[in-house]
């Protein structure tokens, strides 16, 4: 006897159809821009001295072989981090007005860039960048400082030399964060404690610092750092390099 429509939408109706197989979801591929972001999850997360092959891979689910399809190296990822850094900086039309504020802002960028992940900033030393990105923050950078009057010569050392002055105090604000976080850590101590030991020092030996002990301890760590940058910036147009 055959079965008609009627007789099988009766049977669809007495009984729940069974459920459609489920399918595995697919694992999202890898990418460089999914390495990038677990990179920095890593950093953000453990520190830059956690970062390696082995630890992006674990956020990723995989292994480290599976990476060396798409960068080549630590370092490689290194470059990619500090690149995806500088793509998140807004940079301003160079204006000769006000290029003195323009870098000192850029180079506020990439100190607040660098405070997001601890201890980020070694991944920039002792290095010379072709990302795109890294590229176009010294592009903008150079363009500031021509705009401002500064010598050619005298700008691009200048890049470097602030360059160098955010990377280093962004890593010694980490390191100095990392020790606060330690409550054992003797070596940490806060102002008062250190006039107090400046003070108590033998007064033959170290007269100045007994003096101004005040002047030593003070100033929050970004006051110094505008005060540095302030040196190095207001004597750009002072001078000429050295042959």
């Amino acid at each position: 006897m055959s079965v008609g429509p009627k007789q099988r939408r009766a049977a669809r109706h007495a009984q729940p159809a069974p459920p459609p197989a489920r399918q595995k979801p697919r694992k999202a591929p890898i990418t460089v821009d999914r390495i990038t972001d677990a990179a920095l999850e890593v950093v953000a997360a453990e520190g830059y001295d956690a970062l390696t092959m082995r630890s992006v891979a674990g956020v990723l689910g995989t292994g480290p072989a599976s990476l060396y399809a798409h960068v080549v190296n630590k370092a490689d990822i290194d470059e990619l981090i500090i690149g995806r850094l500088c793509a998140r900086l807004v940079l301003p039309e160079p204006d000769p007005a006000t290029w003195r504020a323009q870098i000192l802002d850029v180079c506020a960028q990439i100190r607040d860039q660098y405070l997001r992940y601890p201890g980020i900033s070694r991944a920039a030393l002792a290095m010379v960048s072709t990302n795109l990105d890294v590229l176009r923050v010294n592009e903008g950078m150079l363009a500031i400082l021509i705009a401002g009057g500064v010598e050619p010569q005298t700008a691009a050392w200048a890049i470097d030399a602030l360059s160098l002055y955010v990377a280093g105090y962004a890593l010694e604000s980490s390191l100095a964060a990392q020790r606060q976080s330690r409550r054992d850590d003797e070596w940490v101590v806060g102002r008062d404690e250190l006039v107090r030991r400046f003070t108590a020092l033998p007064a033959d030996r170290f007269p100045q610092t007994r003096r101004y002990a005040a002047e030593l301890t003070s100033g929050t760590g970004h006051e110094r750092f505008d005060f540095t940058l302030g040196l190095m910036v207001d004597n750009l147009t002072r001078r000429r390099p050295s042959p």
